[in-house]
């Protein structure tokens, strides 16, 4: 990570206030604060309140639920790297569902701070979660983002091209603007 000019680091419960700082009093993106793939559309019929102390109760616990991108001591960017079985509304989306029974890891969301976008910052997190993946023995580190080229959506879980560059694959298509992408570890990727 040193050719970056940001620090990535895991989401562990002494960075919670980094975090807190990034998502700010509305918790990102429309008071998800990453509960969305935990608990499907019930995040918006809760207050914001609730969904920010569900998450916190999970960093607490632990593992790191994501990574936070660091430029000097300011967080901003966050993604959710976590095991798919922590997110089980992913099988609740027809478009989404498991292509097989392999235990991957997901990329299931991400955010950048306003006036940090477009810098990279998402690729530096992307390629920090392909690292710890690989430390951690997983097959393969699965993603849901967005085709641009198909749709003029803004995404928080990414776009395609971005995942390409780095080695992704698709493996399933439902949608055309939403692919589910994978990178195999026990592949040659590289």
């Amino acid at each position: 990570m040193s050719s970056t000019p940001f620090v990535i680091r895991p989401l562990t419960p002494d960075l919670w206030a980094a975090f807190d700082d990034l998502f700010g009093e509305h918790g990102a993106v429309g008071g998800c604060w990453c509960m969305y793939w935990r608990i499907g559309n019930d995040y918006r019929k809760r207050p914001r309140d609730a969904n920010k102390a569900d998450f916190y109760e999970l960093v607490m616990k632990g593992p790191p639920p994501g990574l936070l991108a660091f430029k000097n001591d300011l967080a901003v960017g966050w993604c959710q790297l976590t095991p798919r079985d922590a997110l089980p509304w992913l099988d609740q989306t027809w478009r989404l569902k498991r292509v097989d029974d392999v235990p991957v890891w997901s990329l299931s969301c991400f955010y950048v701070r306003k006036g940090y976008r477009r810098q990279g910052i998402a690729s530096a997190l992307v390629t920090a979660a392909l690292d710890v993946a690989k430390r951690a023995g997983v097959p393969a580190l699965e993603a849901y983002p967005l085709d641009a080229s198909l749709t003029p959506s803004a995404s928080s879980t990414g776009y395609a091209s971005t995942f390409k560059r780095l080695g992704f694959k698709i493996v399933a298509q439902r949608v055309p603007p939403r692919p589910i992408m994978r990178y195999e570890f026990d592949r040659d990727n590289e």
